[in-house]
């Protein structure tokens, strides 16, 4: 079964690639267990090295990279650049920066000497999607290769180009042969994945269904996952907020890869003291964002990767107006050729409708009328999901003790949009997933964290 890339502006298959077959995906991972053979016994000098020069090798065609992106799952090429940007950032931060997160550590026992060593654990499966085919894969990789570990990647069949890609910069900045090898399968082959003995661990991004999927396989296997799942972030916008600057970062968070991010607001919960003019200034800043080719600098707006995830996102909408939202902005499927939505806002959302309960997934803003605090409180963990959340408040105090003590998600932001960094964890709780990426609990997460006793 070949595995097919399709541009969502045009509809035009660009290119279709040959599933790998059993002995195919065999080899694979035997090469990939003996290159962290090899690789598991490397300084973290020489690591560090590779990183850097793969950080080059990113910003080198970052251009390149932009344009594939593009193409493959319609993410503006702005955005693109910004993106590959980021994965050398991320690249660069760890080549820093692990062999400190990952020093032994002492600890004072009746011992003569004892301490917490961190070995690494061998081949980590990465399941990976379409949203941010870069990111998602560098964002794994480089704490995982610093820590000594050797990687596969099972990507988004609609971004094979930009999986092969992702391999190449690794391959072309010098990594050992088989160290980081895309699969070319589709989800289908992902259980037997997990079951092969090299695999030592997996961690996917992806949706909750497939979060329990991949879950229940490796329990089987007694294999270390970490899982990001979906989120339907909740922002709050207090009755003291900056509303300019409120709706200012609202917007740029909604409409962030054409809403079709993990950690894109998703609900607004404002406060009904300053719900009316709210509603104007979001609505005025929406309409004048540009949808269109992504392959233009200027686009801000792409099509969606699919055309079923665009109807889904619309039935979504329709349902919701159905159960009382008003629509204030856009909803409408326009005509022509590729997977395009406007950018839309839903007023008067509640719970028991689509926009409230499920994750949007597309340029769609929800905005839920609540009467204080509280029951904003109350309405933004009132959702299965729990990855980002935001506080808009003047008072950062009370914007501090809501993000840290109140909010039930993995990221609180004051007067920010929710965003990942290298040097701050990432993750979720509840049907958002569980483990962390990034930072020194990323870059634990897939090691043998070892007791050393000596008498």
């Amino acid at each position: 079964m070949a595995l097919r890339s399709v541009n969502p502006a045009t509809g035009e298959t660009i290119r279709e690639y040959p599933a790998a077959d059993p002995r195919q995906v065999a080899a694979l991972l035997q090469g990939a267990q003996r290159a962290f053979e090899e690789w598991r016994l490397t300084g973290f000098a020489e690591r560090a090295a590779l990183m850097r020069r793969a950080a080059a090798r990113l910003r080198e065609a970052q251009r390149e990279h932009a344009v594939l992106m593009a193409a493959e799952m319609g993410k503006p090429v702005a955005q693109g650049r910004g993106e590959v940007e980021k994965c050398a950032w991320v690249c660069d931060w760890f080549a820093d920066n692990a062999e400190a997160l990952l020093a032994p550590e002492e600890v004072k026992t009746d011992a003569s000497h004892s301490f917490v060593a961190f070995a690494p654990l061998g081949v980590v499966l990465a399941v990976m999607p379409w949203n941010f085919p870069f990111w998602q894969v560098v964002r794994f990789a480089a704490p995982a290769f610093m820590a000594g570990n050797a990687g596969l990647l099972k990507h988004a069949g609609n971004v094979s180009g930009c999986a092969l890609a992702v391999e190449a910069v690794f391959r072309e900045a010098g990594f050992p042969d088989g160290l980081f090898k895309a699969v070319l399968v589709d989800s289908r082959r992902v259980a037997g994945l997990i079951a092969a003995p090299e695999v030592r661990a997996v961690t996917l991004t992806g949706s909750t269904a497939a979060g329990r999927a991949v879950a229940a396989r490796a329990g089987e296997a007694l294999k270390k996952t970490v899982l990001e799942l979906g989120g339907s972030d909740p922002y709050l916008v207090l009755e003291d907020a900056d509303l300019e600057a409120a709706a200012e970062t609202c917007v740029a968070s909604r409409l962030i890869n054409s809403g079709q991010s993990c950690i894109a607001a998703k609900r607004f919960i404002v406060v009904e003291a300053v719900r009316h003019r709210f509603e104007e200034l979001i609505v005025e800043k929406m309409k004048t964002k540009r949808v269109g080719d992504p392959l233009d600098d200027a686009t801000e707006v792409g099509p969606l990767a699919r055309h079923d995830l665009r109807d889904d996102l619309h039935r979504q909408v329709a349902q919701s107006v159905d159960r009382g939202a008003r629509l204030l902005l856009g909803g409408a499927v326009p005509p022509g050729k590729g997977a395009f939505y406007p950018p839309t806002v839903l007023t008067d959302v509640r719970k028991g409708m689509p926009a409230f309960d499920e994750e949007l997934f597309g340029p769609v803003a929800a905005i839920v009328s609540v009467p204080d605090e509280a029951a904003a409180v109350r309405a933004a963990n009132d959702s299965p999901f729990g990855l980002g959340a935001a506080v808009f408040t003047r008072d950062t105090a009370r914007g501090e003790r809501l993000a840290a003590e109140a909010i039930e998600a993995g990221s609180c932001f004051v007067n920010s949009l929710v965003k990942s960094d290298p040097r701050l964890p990432f993750g979720g709780i509840k049907e958002s997933g569980y483990g962390r990426e990034l930072s020194s609990f990323g870059i634990r997460e897939f090691v043998n964290v070892k007791t050393v006793y000596v008498k």
